[in-house]
C-alpha cells in the first residue's frame, strides 16, 4: 500500500498451545493515528507488543507471519532488536518514570546510544520535552525527581523519554487509562500533535478516545482482526455485525 509504514501480513502468535492473534492482517499509514479496540483478551495489547517484538521476552512466546518496517521483515533474524525499539518506541499503561531526575529520565535513552556530549544532550532533553508539550512546566525542574510530578505530567515525561530515543513509531497501550479526564485531554491534544512526525499506534478501551484521535481503527475480538477501516466508517458504518454490537455497546 502506497504511504504504508507498517504492513503486517498473516500474523499468528501463540502462547504455548494458546493461539492469541489469529491471520491478523493490516497496512498501518506513515503519520496516521492507529486504534485499537475491542474487549479485555482480544489481543489488541499482544498485537501491539508485536510491533517492536516485545513479546519476545515472553517464555512460550512463539510468531507466524511477517511485520514489514518500511519493507524490512523485523522478524528477520539479522534484524538488531535494540535498534528496532529505538525506531518503534512504546509508552505504557502506567506512567513509570525511572527513579531519578526530569533530566536524567530523558537523557537515558541517548546515554545508552553512546551520546556523552552536554549539548547534544541538553539539546535532546529540551526537543523532546517540547515534542511532549511539557518542557514550559519543568524546564525549572529539570534536577527535580521526576516521580514528583503529577500523574500526567509523568506520563508526558514518559512520552518524552520515548522521543527522545528518536523513533518513528510511537506504540502507546492505553496512555490516559490511569489519568484524569483534564490529563487525558492534554495528552489527547499532544498525540494529535506527535502524528505530524510520528506513526502512532494506540490501543485504547475508551471507545470516544477513538472516535476523537484516531484516522483508522482496528477492532479485535477472540485473537481475530474483526475489521480495519477509517474510524469514520467503524463507528457509523460498521461492514460487520460483531463491530456495531460492540460499538453499541451489546457485549464487551
Amino acid at each position: 500500500m502506497k504511504n504504508s509504514k507498517l504492513s503486517v501480513m498473516n500474523l499468528n502468535l501463540y502462547y504455548g498451545g494458546n493461539h492469541a492473534l489469529k491471520g491478523v492482517s493490516m497496512e498501518i499509514r506513515k503519520n496516521t493515528i492507529t486504534a485499537l479496540i475491542g474487549p479485555s483478551g482480544c489481543g489488541k495489547s499482544t498485537f501491539l507488543r508485536c510491533l517492536n517484538r516485545m513479546n519476545d521476552l515472553t517464555e512460550k512466546a512463539r510468531i507466524e507471519g511477517q511485520i514489514l518496517l518500511d519493507g524490512e521483515d523485523i522478524y528477520d533474524s539479522r534484524v538488531d532488536v535494540t535498534l528496532l525499539r529505538k525506531r518503534v518506541g512504546m509508552v505504557f499503561q502506567q506512567p513509570a518514570p525511572f527513579p531519578m531526575s526530569v533530566y536524567d529520565n530523558i537523557a537515558f535513552g541517548p546515554r545508552v546510544q553512546g551520546i556523552k556530549d552536554r549539548h547534544r544532550l541538553e539539546k535532546i532533553v529540551e526537543e523532546a520535552l517540547k515534542g511532549a508539550a511539557i518542557y514550559d512546566e519543568v524546564k525549572e525542574r529539570l534536577k527535580y525527581p521526576a516521580l514528583g510530578l503529577s500523574g500526567g505530567q509523568q506520563q508526558r515525561i514518559c512520552i518524552a523519554r520515548a522521543l527522545a530515543a528518536g523513533p518513528e513509531i510511537l506504540l502507546m497501550d492505553e496512555p490516559t487509562s490511569a489519568l484524569d479526564p483534564i490529563s487525558t485531554l492534554k495528552i489527547e491534544e499532544l498525540i494529535k500533535e506527535l502524528k505530524k512526525k510520528y506513526t502512532v499506534v494506540i490501543v485504547t478501551h475508551n471507545m470516544q478516545q477513538a472516535t476523537r484521535i484516531s484516522d483508522e481503527t482496528a477492532f479485535f475480538l477472540d485473537g481475530e482482526l474483526v475489521e480495519f477501516a477509517p474510524t469514520e466508517d467503524i463507528f457509523c458504518r460498521p461492514a460487520d455485525w460483531r463491530t456495531e454490537r460492540y460499538i453499541t455497546g451489546r457485549f464487551g
